[in-house]
This record gives structure tokens, sequence and C-alpha cells, in this order.
């Protein structure tokens, strides 16, 4: 901001002209998607070009991008763990993807969890994760496959009883300690 002393007349300040030039719209072709026109479906004409590029079809014409280069284990850990280090804000997700998967026959990783929480996590992103492994590692066919397997804990020991019990499985000579000394685990 310019200041002026009482009395001074301020000098109008010219802006420079600039000239407004919008950018070249280049026009797409929907020939080869065959899609609906609304205008059409209005006005009670049927699109012919929908027949034509069924499902199959188009499926068919983004599988010419197919690529099926062979990689290692030791490639895909590389590229597993490039995606990881991009999690650092999502701890659960990182935590979870941190174990490995098992490289199989066909391009198949194989990831075993923990739970099934963990599993809908992994749905969540599987999507970018499988974009950016098959990118990365330039094959298209690159499947992730989990299975949650149910660790069995052991119980958690609380009473006395419960303890020597344990410590009983480890060493037998305590029963007969027991039993000689005449032990038990009353209140005192």
């Amino acid at each position: 901001m310019v200041r002026t002393k009482p009395g001074e007349k301020k000098e109008p300040v010219s802006v420079p002209e600039v000239k407004y030039r919008p950018k070249r719209v280049v026009k797409k072709s929907l020939k080869n998607f065959g899609t609906p026109s609304v205008k059409s479906a209005l006005q009670g004409k049927k699109a012919d070009k929908v027949e034509e590029n069924s499902a199959a079809v188009q499926f068919q014409m983004h599988r010419k991008n197919e690529q099926s280069e062979p990689f290692t284990k030791e490639d895909m850990e590389k590229k597993w763990n490039t995606f990881l280090r991009r999690l650092d804000d999502r701890p659960n997700l990182k935590s979870t993807l941190s174990r490995l998967p098992e490289l199989r026959d066909n391009w198949q990783l194989y990831l075993e969890i923990d739970n099934s929480i963990q599993n809908d996590i992994i749905i969540s992103i599987k999507p970018e994760l499988l974009t950016f492994l098959r990118k990365e590692l330039k094959n298209t066919n690159i499947e992730l496959v989990t299975k949650v397997t149910e660790n069995i804990k052991n119980p958690i020991i609380y009473t006395d009883e419960d303890k020597f019990e344990e410590m009983a499985k480890k060493n037998a000579s305590l029963r007969l300690l027991k039993q000689k000394f005449n032990l038990d685990f009353g209140e005192i």
C-alpha cells in the first residue's frame, strides 16, 4: 500500500493488459466406447453402438495393455516395502501389511493375516496396492489372496492353582513335593 501525503494526488496505476486465451479443447470421439446419448434417449432413439461393444469386447480392448514380465521374490519384497513406506500416516494398515506375502504360482501373492478386521483393512487398500505392484513389477497378472488364520492363544493364568498346574505340566516333580510336604494354596 502506497501512502500519500496530505494534498498530494494519487497517480493511477496502470495494469498491463493480459489477453485470456482459453486452452484448446480436444474432443474425444465416443464412437468406440458405445455410450448412450442422453439427448437421444430423451428423443426415444436407441443407441446402436452399445450392442456392438459389449462388456466382453470392451474388456478385450483394455486387456491389450497386459504385461507379464517375470519377477523374483526379492523384487516383490522390495516393491512391497516401498509401498509400506507410503503408509506412515496409517499405522494399522502398515502393521497389517508388514508381514511379507508368499509368492505362489501364476503370480499369486498369498498373505496370512490374524483376524477379519485386518482383512477388511486390506480389502479397502487392495486396489491401490495391486495397481502399484502391477505397475512397478510390470506384470498385470499379479493377484493378492488373503487368508485369516486363527491363532490359538494360551489361557491367561490368574489363580495360584492355575499357576501351579502350568508349572507342574513342565515339571511333574512339583506334584510330588506338594503332596509330600502337604502344601495347600489356602488363605493366610
